[in-house]
């Protein structure tokens, strides 16, 4: 969801999205969402990346990694199901 949201805002100034799900233990990997803002897929691609591939692969953890707007919780042994923020500013 956070990286359809870069992809979506790109180009847009003031706005801050926050993707949050988790379940405790968040499967094979330790990524639990994702911040992002209209200037993320810009920054993905000065990297070298593209991320319509990423996001068509359902690779985002892999490009949230690189860019480093990747969200990292450890196991919480809670459940807090799916969240999401939108901000503006």
């Amino acid at each position: 969801l956070a990286l359809a949201a870069a992809l979506a805002l790109e180009g847009w100034d003031g706005v801050l999205v926050a993707t949050l799900a988790t379940d405790g233990t968040d499967g094979p990997t330790d990524g639990a969402g994702g911040i992002v803002d209209g200037d993320s897929a810009a920054r993905a691609r000065d990297l070298g990346l593209d991320p319509a591939a990423y996001l068509r692969n359902n690779d985002s953890y892999h490009l949230l990694q690189k860019t480093g707007e990747l969200v990292i919780t450890g196991p919480t042994n809670t459940n807090v199901n799916d969240l999401l923020f939108i901000v503006a500013y």
